[in-house]
């Protein structure tokens, strides 16, 4: 079965203000969930002096950014992390989809269909946020606290957008308004450009997001400075300025808002402490990835690989608490079991919201930085935080090189199916070739970028395809 784009992105951007924010608003006002503000825009459109003219329609707005990530590419069978973990060695896929099994053995199309929807639900979420940031520029009736707060929540989520976009695809057009004639013909911006930009709008999101999460009646799904300080700490350790990435990665440690909790059990549950951002279900009480990943039946989807079962060490205890088998008179599969609300339809009785930044993560970024810099026994420090909270001793690792080892194999059993954290670690430090070429059938050393879709390529003629493709 083919996958079938929502949107296309020619389409996202010629829609402009009457379509986008119609879309955007109209989409999020649902009962289930307090928190969202209803809007009752005109009946024949809405334009930008409707919606900024209220705090709470602004808001509204910003809000509707949230549902397209929540219902786009940040969870399901067209997430990242799901595709993600297929491009890797994390899961298993066992159904018969041309799209999917094209990420499992490395051998995408430019026409997949997966590749093509989650390029435009990125970009979508993008043209809102610009969409959004040129709204409160040109709004002289929101208030001075909430115009800065849905500014820097803006920039945050767009930096995370243009985060991912390069980390998979490589140089990509860079968007930073609505306006369809100028943004049709963008040919690819590179990497170290992309980037920068992404740390200027975390910088400024920083100035601007409040340190709590008062906006958010208390809950962790919404973006505030811990969220733009933890993106920022990540940046930087991809572009390997260890100095800085240290840096953000003790400012998020050292703030009281967050602990790591011994209870692994405790991790993904809604608004822990460890929690530093989620998103929480829209329509049902359970999270996408529970919904994909907890077999109650031999898989027809996905599962979880051996590779990454069989990485834990002796004793571990994220392999008892965060993994789980299935078997029958025929086999045995294992999952992941992160989340352990399989199905529930009633919103009202979410214990889970999806993980998008946590803790620890921050903790074996500060371990990396340090080893890079020379600090081993601060690197050592921190890389046992991680490991003593699943039951394990210290690291025996004493060395830059056996550190960094250490390291990376600590971030695949801690971060396993969470945000293609695999998938991308493999590439920044180089050793997809090693790993992957010898258990893809289809990889190359191309494969490490997915393709352009194909109808991106053909509507835009300033658009080269990546190597190999």
């Amino acid at each position: 079965m083919k996958i079938q784009p929502k949107y296309k992105m020619k389409k996202a951007y010629s829609r402009l203000w009457n379509i986008s924010l119609l879309v955007i608003i109209g989409t999020f006002a649902f009962s289930s969930c307090e928190s969202f503000v209803e809007i009752n825009p005109p009946d024949n459109q809405l334009i930008n002096e409707t919606v900024y003219i209220t705090d709470g329609s602004a808001d509204a707005a910003l809000r509707g950014v949230y549902r397209e990530l929540i219902t786009g590419f940040a969870g399901g069978n067209l997430s990242i992390t799901h595709l993600g973990g297929l491009s890797a060695d994390e899961l298993d896929e066992f159904t018969e989809n041309a799209d999917y099994l094209g990420f499992y053995v490395n051998k995408l199309s430019p026409e997949n269909g997966s590749v093509n929807s989650i390029w435009e639900n990125v970009y979508n979420v993008i043209y809102q946020t610009n969409a959004i940031l040129e709204g409160l520029s040109n709004s002289k009736e929101i208030g001075t606290e909430v115009r800065e707060q849905l500014e820097g929540e803006a920039k945050c989520l767009r930096a995370f957008c243009y985060f991912y976009l390069i980390n998979l695809w490589g140089d990509v057009p860079l968007i930073t308004s609505t306006h369809f004639e100028e943004n049709r013909l963008i040919p690819r911006t590179p990497i170290l450009n992309v980037y920068e930009f992404v740390i200027q709008d975390l910088k400024e999101a920083q100035g601007l997001l409040a340190e709590g999460y008062a906006h958010a009646a208390g809950e962790r799904v919404r973006v505030n400075k811990g969220v733009a300080t933890a993106l920022l700490a990540r940046v930087y350790l991809y572009m390997e300025d260890w100095g800085n990435a240290e840096v953000q990665s003790t400012a998020v440690i050292e703030n009281p808002l967050y602990i790591l909790k011994v209870d692994l059990n405790t991790v993904f549950l809604k608004n822990d402490t460890e929690a530093i951002w989620q998103l929480k279900p829209l329509f049902r009480g359970n999270t996408n990835e529970a919904e994909i990943f907890i077999l109650t039946g031999r898989p027809d989807f996905t599962a979880l690989s051996d590779f990454v079962y069989n990485a834990f060490e002796a004793g571990d205890e994220r392999k008892s608490n965060w993994t789980g088998t299935f078997t029958n008179e025929t086999g045995a599969w294992n999952f992941p079991y992160k989340y352990k609300i399989k199905s529930d339809p009633d919103p009202d009785n979410a214990t889970e919201y999806s993980m998008v930044l946590r803790l620890a993560e921050q903790y074996l970024i500060r371990a990396e930085a340090r080893a890079q810099q020379g600090n081993l026994t601060g690197a050592q420090e921190d890389l046992n935080m991680i490991r003593n909270r699943a039951g394990l001793e210290n690291t025996t690792a004493v060395t830059k090189v056996g550190l960094l080892d250490a390291i990376l194999q600590e971030r695949q059993v801690e971060l396993f199916t969470e945000w293609g954290h695999r998938w991308l670690d493999l590439k920044r430090t180089g050793r997809a070739d090693a790993i992957l070429s010898s258990i893809k059938p289809g990889w190359q050393s191309t494969s490490i970028l997915w393709p352009i879709p194909q109808q991106e390529i053909d509507n835009n003629p300033n658009l080269k395809q990546n190597e190999g493709y």
